[in-house]
């Protein structure tokens, strides 16, 4: 699973970088996590923590607009 992820992103930057015409940077952010689903509730949990996730965006220490003391 590792390689597939890792030959998909790195697919991508290629493309990005071809597309915007700059040199290769980071879009990724660091890992992933595999996680099995063994019942109908994890499956809601993980739906609601898709569904709910990108309006935490703003509180996210990697998102470089936030501020951090």
């Amino acid at each position: 699973m590792g390689a597939i992820i890792g030959s998909y992103k790195s697919a991508v930057s290629r493309n990005v970088n071809a597309l915007h015409q700059t040199s290769p940077s980071s879009l990724w952010q660091r890992n992933y996590y595999e996680r099995i689903i063994r019942d109908d509730n994890e499956l809601n949990a993980v739906h609601q923590y898709i569904a709910d996730n990108p309006s935490k965006w703003h509180e996210d220490e990697l998102n470089p607009a936030v501020t951090h003391p």
